[in-house]
This record gives structure tokens, sequence and C-alpha cells, in this order.
């Protein structure tokens, strides 16, 4: 059907029991398409099986219409392509990307979606407003120089550029864009085989009596505090030395160290997940940076603090170590570091507590795969960071060479008295 369309043949049109089109008497490759639900939508034709969307009859006029088939027409004349013109119009930035197709899969399917977000959205901060397909893999190293120029930690780097590659791998898989822009970009060197930071036998000595000193201290500023409430004869505060700990620091510190948890794993920690008969912690792959649940074998210190704080736990349902108002620990930084400063104890994170759990079992003789599956390590390369804590089974592989070259020497003996 060919016609001009206008105002007045969008009127009179009428759909029919299958979809018709209407072609512009006027300029050629501009039509009407009516669907049997009433619906006309505008196109603009310009090659065998090429056309483009213009727009709704009940949202934009007919003359309108006509113009942008216009502009659409001249631009393919020119041998541009229209419809790649629209894609890279809409295109998404990295932004817009992020905040409006990345987190909502994010928050559904990562543990630490709200941290990646934010981190990613931070690090990232000069990139947003590009284009997915404007990201290139020179930008990119202009980035981590600078980031690294900075100060920041090659390690660092890597985990935020592993982040930004991951998300732009789902962008791919999403069809948002025909290839990852950065996927040949390489991770900076590090060095994997650092030696982790551990406490030596004396550190842990003093932390454990800074602890002590801490739990006294706080005891005796409650006792203080009702000594002084008694005497006005106000309601006494709960007494703090009726119950095995003062606070949650020194079962949270104990517990680190004989399981070699992740904070974030103690601080999702529930008593449903703690067996106290059979003296076993269960890590469940929610919670766990793996995804990968575990379960963890309690000592006899670990299960006796354990044993002690539920003693005294409010909710024995709830989180095993509750913040305020029963809601889950962000961080325990204060407490922290004021009782590392009063052990004298430098250069030491809460991370490091599991890398003292994991090294003290390597230097008892544990074999490095029991340690591996201990932690919840998916890869062995993060294990292998404690294998030169064992010095004995190197010694021992060196030791061979000794009793091969004996072997080799006695032969040589055995050859000469024979002949």
């Amino acid at each position: 059907m060919q016609g001009l369309i206008g105002n007045s043949l969008v009127k009179q049109l009428r759909p029919a029991a299958k979809p018709f089109e209407v072609r512009d008497s006027r300029v050629k490759g501009f039509l009407l398409r009516v669907q049997p639900s009433g619906v006309m939508t505008y196109y603009a034709e310009y090659g065998r099986g090429k056309r483009i969307t213009l727009g709704r009859s009940e949202v934009l006029a007919p003359d309108k219409a006509r113009q942008r088939a216009k502009d659409v027409l001249a631009s393919a004349q020119f041998g541009e392509d229209p419809m790649e013109e629209r894609r890279v119009a809409k295109a998404h930035t990295l932004r817009s990307f992020i905040e409006e197709e990345y987190a909502p899969w994010a928050e559904a399917n990562i543990r630490t979606a709200a941290a990646t977000v934010a981190r990613l959205k931070a690090s990232f901060a000069e990139q947003l407003d590009k284009k997915l397909g404007d990201l290139t893999p020179w930008i990119i190293e202009k980035w981590r120089a600078g980031r690294l120029k900075a100060g920041a930690k090659p390690a660092t780097v890597n985990r935020d550029l592993d982040d930004l590659k991951s998300s732009l791998t789902k962008a791919v898989a999403w069809d948002v864009i025909e290839a990852n822009p950065i996927a040949g970009v390489k991770r900076s060197k590090t060095d994997g085989s650092r030696s982790a930071r551990f406490l030596s036998v004396d550190e842990e000595a003093r932390l454990r009596q800074a602890l002590d000193d801490r739990e006294e201290r706080i005891r005796r500023e409650r006792d203080s505090a009702n000594a002084w409430r008694d005497e006005r004869q106000y309601e006494l505060l709960s007494d703090l030395r009726a119950g095995a700990f003062a606070d949650y620091l020194k079962p949270l510190v104990f517990v680190s160290l004989h399981t070699g948890m992740r904070r974030g794993e103690l601080f999702a920690l529930t008593w449903q997940s703690v067996d106290l008969v059979a003296a076993r912690i269960t890590v469940h792959g929610a919670t766990a940076k793996s995804g990968t649940t575990r379960h963890l074998p309690l000592n006899s210190e670990a299960l006796a603090v354990l044993r002690g704080w539920y003693g005294q736990a409010a909710d024995k349902a709830g989180l095993v170590f509750p913040g305020k108002d029963g809601a889950a620990f962000n961080n325990v930084r204060r407490s922290w570091e004021g009782v590392l400063a009063a052990a004298g104890i430098t250069r030491f994170r809460w991370h490091d507590l599991r890398h003292s759990f994991a090294s003290k079992l390597v230097m008892a003789g544990v074999d490095l795969n029991t340690v591996r599956e201990l932690l919840g390590h998916s890869d062995y390369k993060m294990t292998q960071r404690y294998a030169h804590l064992a010095p004995e089974h190197k010694a021992a592989a060196v030791a061979k060479l000794v009793a091969a070259s004996v072997t080799g020497a006695q032969l040589v003996l055995i050859r000469r008295g024979a002949e």
C-alpha cells in the first residue's frame, strides 16, 4: 500500500487481521507499519532487509517521522550504517553498565557485591563516563601506571583490574559489547612466594598478655561503675566477672588463631554453624570467599573458648560475635589496634592471624594440601606461600644427593677392584 503519510492518513488507517505497511509516496524508504493491535510504527528502510525504527505514531507526528527518515536515508547514502550509529549512541558507559547491568547481577550472585561495585566505581572513577567500546589496553595501562606511581601495591592494582575484566566479560556474555576491549591486559607481576607475616612465639605471648590486660581493665571499669551506681542506689550493670570474657575481642582473636577463618567468615558465623559436641565449625559457602562449604575441627583451646563464650551469649541462635544491637560487625579496628599497640606488635593486620594459623601448621609438619583445605583455598598457589616454612622437606630432598654421590663412589671402587 502506498500513500502520503500524514495526519489524515494515520487517522483513517484501521488495523487488519495481519500486519500491513504503508509506503510514503513522497519519500522513498519512509513507511508506516500497522499491527493487528492497532500499534503503528514509522520506519526508514535504507537497504534490502535493513530498516531502522523511527518511533510510534502516538508519540511522533508524521512530518517529524518523515524528517528523521530523510536523515537516516541521507546518512546511508554516504556509506554510513544508521543501525551501527544508533548502537554506538546507545552504548553503555562504564558507569551506566555498572549501575544498570552489573550491580543488579552482582547483588544476586556475588557475596561481596556492594564492596566490589563500590571498588570498581572508586578505582576507575576517571573512566566511568567512557563508552565501554572506547576502553583500550592503553587507557588501562596508563591507569595502572598512575596507581602504582601513587603508591598502590601491585596486588591491589591486580585485584581492581580483575574486577574490571570480570565485569566486561559479563558485558560480552550479555551481548552489550562484542568483545572484551581489555582482555589482553596482563596482571602486574607480584612475588607469589613472598613470606606471609605471622606471629613469632614471643609476639603471640605478648598478644595473649595484652588481651588479658584489656579484659581486666574492662572488668575494673565495670566494677568502678557499679560501685558508683550502688552508692546512689541505681540499678547495677551486669557483672563482667561472672562470665568467661569481658567482651568479644579475646574470643574472636583466639578463634581466628585456631581456625584460620577469614574476618568476614567470623563476623557472619552463627551458633547454628558451631557444633560444641562434635567440636566443629561449618563455614557455609554463602559466607565463604570461595563459595564452597568447609568444616573446621576445633582444638581444645578453641573449643574451650567457644564454650565459655556460648555460656554468656544473649542470643544462642544468632551471631557468635554480634556487634551493637545484635548486628554483624563491620570491623573491630579500634579495639584490635589498641591491643597490638599494647603488645608492641607492628606491621600486623587482622588477616595475619590467618597467616599465623597456616604458618604454625606447616612448621608443625602438616602437609600443604591439608592446610589448603582448612584455609578454604580454591587455588593451591595461594597455599604455596607457606611452603618455605617446612625446610625439612627440602633438606631431605637435598640429602638424597649425598646418598646418590656415595653410591656412585662405591660403584667406582667396585669396578676398580674388579679390574
